[in-house]
């Protein structure tokens, strides 16, 4: 069994780069339209990808920057642990907490702590610039993490609508084509076969 060389399919690859008497103006308007695809998708999924982490990025450090650990105290116990609804089960449960922030005033609001703390236990929460409890920021790690994920995400759905689009645009012009191929036949065929006819 013969095998193409590899010089031969990548001609046949190529053809509508090639002088041809046989290429078309759509031809040369696929092959255009093909590169630009490629181009623009690869392009596209780099910066909106870039853009999407350097956003996240961004994001998660003006949250950390907002965010601070303060020094609070149960006020209700001890902490009786919740009974298990099937969700996320960290070990903690949610008590009343207090404490007092930078500007003197004093705040109240619910936390996650050890189950059985007493009233009076010290425990870490994190506020943000309006006083009200939130949930740690993220780390160093988990941030970059995520930044990773969310460029890698958006640069895939930015490449694969640019090259969505660019094969819509090319599957257009190939129906067009196959429409004028088949107006030619009608016109050609008759002619051919009457040819044909007359050999035999």
């Amino acid at each position: 069994m013969t095998r193409t060389p590899p010089t031969t399919v990548a001609r046949v690859r190529l053809w509508r780069w090639r002088p041809n008497p046989l290429k078309r103006h759509s031809d040369v308007v696929e092959a255009w339209i093909v590169l630009a695809t490629w181009i623009l998708a690869l392009l596209g999924a780099v910066f909106a990808g870039q853009a999407a982490a350097h956003s996240m990025d961004s994001a998660l450090s003006a949250r950390r920057a907002q965010e601070h650990a303060v020094s609070a105290v149960v006020t209700d116990g001890p902490a009786k642990a919740a009974p298990a609804d099937g969700g996320y089960d960290d070990g903690q449960v949610w008590a009343t907490v207090r404490w007092t922030a930078k500007d003197g005033t004093v705040h109240t609001d619910r936390a996650k702590v050890h189950p059985g703390a007493p009233a009076g236990s010290p425990v870490m929460v994190w506020t943000d610039g309006t006083g009200r409890i939130v949930s740690a920021p993220t780390t160093r790690a988990e941030g970059l993490l995520q930044t990773v994920l969310a460029g890698v995400l958006v640069a895939q759905v930015a490449g694969t609508a640019v090259w969505v689009t660019g094969w819509l645009v090319r599957a257009r012009l190939v129906r067009r084509r196959l429409a004028e191929w088949d107006d030619e036949w009608k016109r050609v065929g008759p002619e051919w076969r009457n040819l044909s006819g007359g050999r035999g």
